[in-house]
């Protein structure tokens, strides 16, 4: 596996990304990994390492103030879900000019916030995308918000929620927002994975998604919640793998039902 550390610049920010490629000839399919609130482009090592072994080239990446850990260019009380969309814009119009990335089969792989922005992007993008997985998809952002702040007036100046400062405009940027509405756009196939268990973020609101989406896969994962086990991670690769393998198999048709 080759992996190349890549700096992608935009809107006066930069993102950091590393990208994997198989070591062998040819043009790739390739996954853009989205990581969560507070999370990293490390949290998809296992899944890279099992979709090399495959064929399939990664790209996995920090957003620009998303984590405690890393805030490159960006301050995390600036970052909001739009800034995030426009990193990984940014990241996709990378992957689209690379020569052994094959640009009929680029993915996008989103796990809870980076699901949103995964499914957001999609969207505005939907000619550009293969396929799409979203990992425990956090649709409820706009909800939990709206609830914990019923007027905007109470919004203060900034917000510590799991560990990271959010500043206002990150509230503010998702008051009356109707995601349902807004990722519509995207027909091409759809993976969804989500925890039956999971108290952050219901499954309902991955099963509301059957109602977006033509072409839709839901697998529900008795007894897990937000943040899979080891063995709940295992699984869910898998899944991904399979759907890749079948998306790329075939130019049309459906990618499954609701489990």
């Amino acid at each position: 596996m080759k992996m190349s550390p890549v700096r992608i610049s935009h809107h006066g920010r930069a993102v950091y990304a590393v990208f994997y490629e198989p070591n062998r000839a040819g043009t790739f399919p390739v996954v853009i990994f989205s990581h969560g609130f507070n999370g990293s482009g490390g949290d998809f090592i296992g899944y890279v390492r099992l979709l090399e072994e495959k064929g399939v080239a990664a790209l996995i990446f920090d957003f620009c103030g998303g984590s405690v850990t890393y805030s490159g260019s960006m301050k995390s009380t600036d970052m909001t879900l739009f800034t995030e969309l426009e990193d990984l814009e940014a990241v996709i119009g990378y992957a689209a000019m690379l020569g052994c990335v094959d640009r009929d089969k680029i993915f996008l792989f989103g796990a809870s916030q980076g699901g949103v922005v995964t499914a957001l992007a999609a969207s505005r993008h939907s000619g550009i995308p293969a396929g799409i997985i979203l990992l425990y998809p956090a649709l409820c952002i706009p909800d939990d918000w709206e609830r914990m702040f019923p007027d905007a007036s109470e919004i203060p100046d900034t917000v510590k929620r799991w560990g990271v400062t959010l500043g206002r405009k990150y509230f503010e940027a998702v008051r009356g927002f109707r995601i349902y509405e807004e990722i519509g756009g995207y027909h091409g196939p759809v993976l969804v994975m989500h925890g039956e268990d999971d108290t952050v973020v219901s499954v309902d609101y991955s099963r509301r998604l059957s109602g977006v989406y033509r072409n839709i896969c839901i697998k529900v994962f008795a007894g897990e919640g937000h943040g899979f086990t080891q063995a709940g991670d295992a699984k869910a690769a898998g899944f991904t793998l399979d759907f890749i393998k079948k998306v790329t198999a075939q130019s049309q048709g459906n990618a499954g039902g609701t489990d």
